[in-house]
């Protein structure tokens, strides 16, 4: 008799069993086609670290930097990690992030498609944007309040803020990082919604926009997700709900202040300019939905917020760290201004050991930016780096490259000033980015860290306080506020006379 095979539906422990096993293959075959792929060229891709992990190279959540400069040391200028079924590849060395970053900025002017990152922005971050036509209107729209002439405008208002800054330090020491953050989130409140009303770091707007930039910092991590290894996971709805409350608090931020502005308007009252306002008198212009506006003044007011403030904190804790070096910027402030007037932007021509100083701190401990996508093969050297992959540059290890900053382990701000005084013009701490995608606000945030550190080390000698513990890798992970870092700030000038100074008006 002729035996039929087993018709039977097996039961749901079988299924879940056998589609388990077939989701695992699957993602293995396409772990082992990205990890051997090789370019057109037949170029290989950088070197990598072994691993086996499903979810590629697990990266600790503090100073990923450490693990990936000991990795750079051990392969070479570049090396390939891979993320979920994706490979990234890393930068750093000084002269690879110039040949590839920046001389062929144009091929990795796009951003990587990562499902977290999607999951908690849809899209709409600036930051995140995929490079194209849309991404470069809401750039346009940007560089009208942002680019060089626009931000000289706003240099009165960023050194009335650093004034407000010293006299809050002068009331309450313990809290400069708080302080620091209201100061760089009342300007920046300013620019994008004309906002003119105090501001502290525990308004719960300003609680928000920063817990946003955490957690993007925490989605651009490898591995940080299971979804970017397994991109179904992202349609499941029980998936990363955290990600999904995320992106409608941030949502819910960001229109409710562009309505704001938009009532202030229909109102007749007289708030002054603002990006926000530009945007919504001329919203023809650029073709953005008003959700797509609200995001990009949005970009303003989050990013801006916590880049700057960590800046300053960078270079605050380096004043304390490096007393002989503070010492040397002060010398050249009382040479420069004296004590008897509050120092202005009209002195920074003149301050270059001060400018030095902010370069090298932020070397010394910089902040790692965000990842590129290559849109066509990149060669460098005897690699390729395929279209497709992600690119990121390593600022920790770049910023430590021998043949560039020699002894780079020490602090030297003297490596940033040239045989004739002046700052070097061929050197770049890259804070801000790469290529095509370097931060549209750097000339304001340049101005916002110069001013503040200009007020501070004008009116304080800072020292660290040897009872309390201290974190010279805190700010690096941007995490702010309330780094271990406890600073005392001695005055320079006799307090009476500096609170007058500091209390004076926008034109002394």
């Amino acid at each position: 008799m002729l035996q039929l095979p087993d018709m039977r539906i097996p039961d749901n422990r079988d299924t879940q069993l056998v589609l388990g096993a077939a989701a695992c293959v699957g993602v293995i075959g396409v772990m082992v086609r990205a990890y051997l792929r090789k370019s057109d060229s037949g170029l290989p891709l950088p070197p990598s670290p072994p691993t086996w992990g499903l979810r590629g190279h697990l990266l600790p959540a503090h100073n990923t930097s450490l693990t990936v400069a000991r990795w750079i040391d051990e392969y070479g200028p570049l090396v390939t990690i891979r993320s979920g079924t994706q490979n990234i590849v890393i930068i750093g060395r000084y002269k690879a992030a110039v040949d590839i970053m920046e001389k062929q900025g144009a091929l990795l002017a796009d951003r990587p498609r990562l499902a977290a990152a999607e999951i908690v922005t849809h899209g709409l971050a600036i930051s995140l944007s995929p490079a194209g036509d849309r991404l470069r209107r809401k750039r346009r729209a940007l560089h009208t309040h942002l680019q060089s002439k626009a931000a000289e405008a706003y240099e009165p208002l960023q050194i009335s803020h650093a004034k407000d800054m010293v006299l809050n330090i002068l009331d309450n020491p313990d809290s400069f990082q708080d302080h620091v953050a209201t100061c760089a989130a009342a300007t920046i409140l300013k620019v994008a919604y004309g906002k003119t009303t105090p501001t502290s770091a525990s308004d719960p707007e300003i609680i928000e926009a920063r817990q946003l930039v955490k957690r993007i910092r925490v989605v651009l991590r490898p591995g940080a997700y299971w979804v970017e290894a397994i991109p179904w996971l992202k349609y499941l709805p029980w998936y990363a709900l955290d990600l999904k409350d995320e992106f409608e608090r941030t949502k819910r931020l960001f229109t409710g202040q562009l309505n704001r502005v938009r009532q202030q308007m229909q109102s007749k009252a007289d708030i002054g300019p603002s990006f926000a306002k530009y945007m919504l008198e001329n919203e023809d212009v650029y073709g953005l939905t008003e959700t797509e506006m609200a995001y990009v003044a949005g970009a303003l007011f989050g990013a801006g917020t916590e880049t700057t403030s960590v800046a300053i904190c960078t270079v605050l804790m380096a004043a304390a760290h490096f007393p002989e070096e503070q010492a040397k910027v002060q010398e050249e402030l009382d040479e420069v201004i004296g004590r008897q007037r509050a120092p202005t932007f009209a002195d920074k021509q003149s301050l270059p050991r001060l400018e030095a100083f902010i370069s090298e701190a932020l070397r010394w401990r910089p902040l790692d930016g965000l990842p590129h996508r290559a849109t066509e093969d990149v060669i460098y050297e005897n690699y390729c780096i395929p279209a497709g992959t992600t690119v990121t540059g390593n600022l920790w290890a770049i910023s430590r490259d021998p043949e560039v900053f020699p002894e780079p382990d020490a602090f030297k701000p003297r490596r940033w000033i040239d045989d004739e005084g002046l700052v070097r013009d061929d050197l770049t701490y890259f804070l801000y980015g790469f290529g095509r995608r370097v931060c549209p606000g750097l000339q304001v945030a340049n101005r916002s860290i110069f001013a503040n550190l200009l007020l501070v080390l004008w009116a304080f000698q800072l020292s660290l306080d040897p009872t309390k513990p201290q974190d010279d890798m805190g700010f690096t992970n941007a995490a702010m506020p309330n780094v271990p870092c406890a600073i005392e700030f001695k005055t320079r000038v006799p307090e009476v006379e500096l609170r007058r100074m500091m209390q004076n008006c926008l034109g002394d």
